[in-house]
């Protein structure tokens, strides 16, 4: 599912509006990425989304995630630079907060996503081929 960013007009001063980036998984591997990330020691995740078939999660990372983002079996959307903030109402029809924004950190880093990710798919791929 192709996400439009749950974002709304930023109401503060000029230069204090934030943009995000949206990196989007498939739900069984996002789900474990989650738990990594709070399990982790410090690792901080952000607002997470999930949409309501349950077939993926999305990651608010920091504008300018899309640019290098490059892990095979994910996506990552830009803001293409509008400056616009998250919002805690339902992101958009179809879809829900997993983690919403206001009980989250303002975004994951991408880099601790990368790994968490990653050791989401190798559990996956171990329970998978276990039995």
């Amino acid at each position: 599912m192709a996400w439009p960013l749950p974002t709304a007009p930023s109401d503060g001063p000029p230069g204090a509006q934030a943009a995000c980036d949206l990196v989007t998984v498939p739900a069984r591997q996002g789900l474990e990425a989650v738990d990594i990330l709070r399990r982790g020691a410090g690792d901080a995740v952000g607002p997470v989304l999930h949409d309501d078939g349950g077939g993926t999660l999305g990651f608010v990372v920091p504008a300018g995630t899309a640019a290098g983002w490059d892990l095979p079996g994910s996506t990552c959307t830009g803001t293409d630079g509008r400056g616009l903030r998250l919002v805690p109402e339902p992101a958009v029809r179809g879809a829900d907060w997993l983690l919403p924004p206001g009980e989250a950190d303002p975004a994951t880093d991408p880099a601790v996503l990368r790994r968490a990710l990653g050791e989401a798919a190798r559990m996956i791929e171990a329970a998978d081929g276990c039995c």
